[in-house]
């Protein structure tokens, strides 16, 4: 089963399977489906080949559901255009474009709509990212701090930044990675990110202690889990 991958990887193939290698801190093998549709596993170093494997073949009815919604998820997927009208995403609301001669900033939302300087717009993408990170980074600490004392956690860093294809991710130093494409999402759920990165600190794996974290900080985090699944592939630029 072939799906889309960074050409810069290795990639590796068991049966009818292609995916990529990463190394884990911990001591466990876990799969993930990448937002971009691509395979990944992640195992402990050195890595044992075999035990990755049979891991692979374990999984492998859940790998074929889960690369079949995504392919169903992403016909969807918005191609945007930086002209007068296109709709772009904060929070999950909705605010057209309008190009505009000159302004004190290359991107502004203001008056309910994304002003951009016409003369940028060849590096429209640079000005959009670099809106979303400054935004999403004190939102963010704002849910860190509402929900880290209800797991009884503490990350050692939260920084905002590009993750591929990922939403967010949990070091097992308990430092935290949340993608900027997370400042488009509605606070409910940037929400769900939020506790489920936390919970990560004591619960590595998605095991059913893991949810049982998530559910006692979020109680409707299904709700909000569903929603990114089907609407995810909307984030972009």
């Amino acid at each position: 089963m072939v799906a889309a991958r960074e050409p810069s990887q290795k990639v590796h193939t068991y049966k009818d399977i292609e995916f990529t290698l990463k190394k884990s801190e911990r001591k466990t093998t876990s799969i993930y489906i990448e937002r971009d549709g691509s395979v990944s596993v992640l195992a402990p170093k050195p890595f044992d080949m075999e035990r990755v494997q049979a891991t692979l073949e374990k999984k492998r009815s859940w790998i074929y559901r889960n690369l079949a919604e995504w392919e169903d998820l992403n016909r969807t997927r918005v191609h945007r255009e930086y002209v007068n009208g296109e709709s772009f995403l904060y929070l999950g609301r909705r605010y057209q474009l309008e190009l505009v001669k000159t302004q004190g900033v290359p991107l502004a939302l203001k008056q309910g709509k994304f002003c951009l300087v016409k003369d940028l717009v060849p590096k429209a993408e640079r000005y959009f990212q670099e809106f979303y990170k400054n935004k999403l980074k004190p939102r963010l600490d704002e849910r860190i701090d509402q929900y880290a004392p209800r797991l009884g956690v503490s990350p050692r860093r939260v920084k905002v930044m590009e993750l591929k294809n990922r939403w967010g991710s949990c070091s097992a130093t308990g430092m935290i990675n949340v993608h900027w494409k997370c400042a488009m999402l509605p606070l409910s759920v940037l929400d769900y990110i939020v506790v489920h990165e936390l919970s990560h600190i004591e619960n590595p794996n998605h095991t059913p202690a893991f949810w049982r974290a998530v559910e006692k900080a979020l109680p409707n985090y299904e709700e909000q889990k569903k929603w990114l699944k089907f609407n995810g592939a909307g984030m972009s630029l």
